[in-house]
């Protein structure tokens, strides 16, 4: 059955209404826990856990994904856990309480990107997905954007317990926007890879071994480069310009955050577009590619207000990735059955990468100063490009190219 509009708009509310509940347990989190006279030490073993649970959790958690007959059901249930946690930061903000509620909403958060990516799949099927994800990113980005701002405005005019009930509260127009999202229309075999259901009786499921291939290890590979890469990047150069310009850091950062956000929102769907048109390759490289080119310029500019520019290439990188990585798995995993544990596997490898890359930056800073580390991370960003183009084989589907309108040979 053909998705309707009326699922199509629910999907689309619903991204954004996930992004609205996500942004409460950003950089509010430490905020709020040094309100309430934690200790760095307890605020960061807090951090760590989320962390730690994020990272392991995502293989297990597309595995649940893929044996599940209901995504929208595994969505609602993440959501109303990830509301759970946040009531438990607001009310008992003691030790064993956040600590719980941090690895609950790690847990949860690690089933309910990829329950909107399958979803998605199981809505429009492979012949769409590509613009579809573009529309999820283009919701998320405005979403994010729109609930930082008003947290923060209720933060400063309230206290800081606020944005984690705002957090809470939201949990109703997420469900109401999931409940718009028609269960009859996911084809649960298309939600995890295989054949539509129509097609065949009993959709075959490929091996574990079988998902292994060259494509997805060099794919896999380049994904860990590029967050090694990338995951320090934005907090380092926070530190160069508060050291720069200490009045205006604040604004100067919020700018750096605010301003990829609306790059994102922009061109999304534009993104998904291309990469129907002209395959996976292109638009993936175009996103690789911004990365070192951002980290040459934090590297030698030192006017604070053209590192706010720079840092726009942050939303091209953003784009490119929200679409491309998703949509990639897809390809990768067709016929499978596997599409949310590959998922999973791609998203332990961008935990990986984030993970090690403030340490790494943290130590290069130390020992040879911040231009060095920009230079370094340019290096590995740089490394990941030519991984990709050398290595990487295109994954569009034979059938979604555009058709060749010349002349037939006789």
């Amino acid at each position: 059955m053909p998705a309707s509009r009326r699922s199509l708009r629910g999907l689309d509310w619903f991204a954004f209404f996930v992004a609205d509940v996500q942004t409460g347990f950003g950089p509010f989190v430490s905020v709020y826990l040094t309100a309430q006279k934690w200790t760095q030490v307890d605020i960061g073993l807090i951090l760590s856990v989320a962390g730690v649970v994020s990272l392991i959790g995502q293989i297990p958690g597309g595995v649940l994904l893929d044996a599940a007959r209901s995504e929208r059901l595994v969505a609602a249930t993440a959501v109303g856990l990830i509301s759970a946690s946040a009531i438990a930061y607001a009310a008992w903000p003691i030790f064993p309480i956040v600590f719980t509620a941090a690895a609950l909403h790690a847990a949860a958060s690690c089933l309910l990107g990829p329950a909107i990516a399958a979803m998605s799949l199981g809505l429009v099927g492979q012949s769409a997905i590509g613009e579809r994800l573009g529309r999820n990113a283009r919701f998320a980005s405005i979403g994010a954007g729109l609930s930082a701002a008003i947290m923060g405005a209720c933060g400063y005019f309230f206290e800081t317990r606020s944005v984690f009930l705002v957090t809470a509260a939201l949990l109703i127009p997420t469900w109401i926007a999931l409940s718009f999202i028609a269960p009859r229309e996911i084809d649960p075999e298309q939600a995890h890879g295989s054949p539509p259901q129509q097609q065949v009786d009993r959709p075959a499921r490929g091996t574990l071994r079988s998902l292994l291939s060259r494509p997805l290890l060099v794919f896999g590979c380049s994904i860990l480069l590029f967050h090694l890469a990338n995951a320090a990047m934005l907090p380092l150069m926070g530190s160069v310009l508060t050291t720069r310009s200490s009045d205006w850091a604040t604004i100067l950062i919020a700018a750096c955050m605010v301003g990829p956000q609306i790059v994102v929102a922009l061109c999304s769907p534009w993104a998904g577009r291309q990469a129907q048109r002209w395959g996976r390759r292109p638009i993936l490289l175009i996103g690789l590619a911004a990365l070192p080119l951002r980290g040459l310029l934090f590297a030698t500019v030192t006017d604070p207000y053209l590192l706010v520019l720079a840092q726009l290439l942050d939303g091209v990188t953003a784009t490119v990735f929200s679409v491309m990585v998703p949509l990639t798995v897809a390809d990768l995993t067709r016929g499978t059955g596997h599409f949310n544990l590959t998922q999973g596997l791609v998203g332990t490898m961008m935990g990986i990468g984030a993970s090690l890359s403030p340490t790494l930056a943290g130590y290069i800073t130390d020992t040879a100063g911040s231009s060095t580390a920009f230079l370094g991370l340019a290096v590995i960003a740089f490394v990941g490009l030519m991984v990709v183009a050398l290595f990487m084989p295109e994954t569009r589907p034979h059938e979604q190219k555009p058709p060749c309108h010349g002349k037939k040979s006789p």
